[in-house]
């Protein structure tokens, strides 16, 4: 069982997805509480490099996330839009 924090910054920004992204973001967190940071089912997954990962929520949305190697705490440090997204 991993540990998944949201920063206060994405929670904020997840507010402003529309309700069925929220519920896949919710989806995300859970799979990544039982699986850990590597989730190829989820649209457009990919690792970014370092200990840096990404998925798509939808086609304008998505949620990016970090785990340390070795590491049970995952922080999700950004869920919003695709043309913020810092990567």
């Amino acid at each position: 069982m991993y540990n998944v924090t949201i920063t206060k910054r994405a929670q904020r920004s997840a507010a402003t997805m529309p309700k069925a992204v929220q519920n896949k973001l919710k989806a995300l967190v859970q799979s990544l509480k039982v699986s850990g940071p590597i989730q190829p089912l989820f649209w457009h997954y990919s690792k970014l490099g370092g200990d840096r990962y990404h998925c798509h929520l939808a086609l304008n949305w998505v949620a990016c996330w970090t785990c340390r190697d070795g590491s049970i705490d995952i922080e999700v440090y950004y869920a919003g839009s695709r043309e913020k997204a810092p990567y």
